[in-house]
């Protein structure tokens, strides 16, 4: 049996349209079929019925679809799990972090537990936070830092991880100022604002959309990018106005490079939190996770 037939079997599973799903796939209808075929073939049963168009999966079929999914998804975590059994006593820590927080608040959050525990050494992987969550999936990230907000929820939010804040931030709508000092775009009092927008990959994009989609109407999408720091340097060139963690643009605030773009109401609180799997492997990661649960203590007494 080859994966390749299951990636077939599950891209046509939808829509029963030969077709659609060879295209899908990348590959000829013939040899797309045949494909479909031998795999009918190794389980002993026609897994669709052809007497319809659209094709319908067979009853066979309806069982053997959380059968391939369910071996698809076991397969995609075998090199992490291999990974992590490896690991099992090794000193590197495997972490995930967004951009915006790699360069700016992880380096002085790592000084800070440095202080107080011996810390094994760490391998980053920076990232958008849709891949920073597939990492933790796959089993190749042992821990994930991100920013977090209640009403955007992500795919580390559910039960099979744990997570812990470990500081706090603020998305601070800011632009470029005009002659007199002055916001040069202005949220709220503007017929258009040209908006700087993250992508849908972005963690950040996806807590500014559920906070305030319903309110953007009065603007405009001019650019858009994944990473917090482009968005950065496209405010700071006068293109318009981004959400932008106070972490990154606190100096820029300072200096005048950078106003605020709305009042108090435009500006989100969000939460910096330490994700990972409910079981984790490897001393390294349990003594970054009990320093980082003393460090929590200590800062809510």
């Amino acid at each position: 049996m080859n994966l390749i037939w299951l990636e077939d079997f599950l891209a046509l599973a939808p829509t029963g349209n030969f077709s659609r799903a060879a295209e899908e796939r990348h590959s000829s209808q013939p040899a797309f079929s045949r494909r479909i075929r031998a795999l009918e073939a190794w389980v002993g049963a026609e897994l669709f019925d052809r007497s319809t168009q659209p094709a319908r999966l067979t009853e066979v079929g309806e069982w053997f679809l959380g059968v391939a999914q369910d071996l698809l998804a076991r397969v995609s975590r075998v090199p992490g799990d291999a990974q992590r059994v490896a690991e099992a006593s090794s000193v590197t820590l495997r972490l995930a972090s967004t951009h915006a927080l790699s360069f700016t608040f992880l380096p002085r959050w790592l000084r800070g537990l440095e202080s107080t525990t011996a810390l094994a050494s760490v391998q980053l992987m920076s990232d958008v936070l849709q891949r920073c969550e597939a990492l933790m999936q796959e089993g190749k990230a042992q821990f994930v830092l991100s920013h977090a907000h209640a009403q955007a929820p992500g795919a580390l939010d559910a039960d099979a991880y744990l997570a812990i804040q470990v500081g706090d931030d603020e998305l601070i709508p800011v632009c470029s100022p005009d002659e007199q000092g002055g916001a040069r775009h202005l949220l709220g009092a503007e017929a258009s604002v040209p908006l700087l927008q993250y992508s849908e990959e972005s963690g950040l994009g996806r807590i500014i959309r559920s906070v305030f989609d319903q309110r953007l109407a009065a603007t405009h999408t001019a650019f858009t990018a994944h990473a917090a720091s482009v968005l950065r340097t496209m405010a700071l060139d006068g293109h318009g106005v981004a959400w932008l963690p106070r972490t990154l643009v606190e100096d820029d605030l300072d200096a005048g490079r950078l106003v605020a773009a709305g009042d108090a109401e435009w500006s989100l609180p969000v939460a910096i939190k330490l994700y990972r799997e409910r079981e984790l492997s490897g001393r390294a990661a349990q003594a970054l996770w009990q320093a980082v649960t003393i460090q929590h203590a200590r800062a809510i007494d």
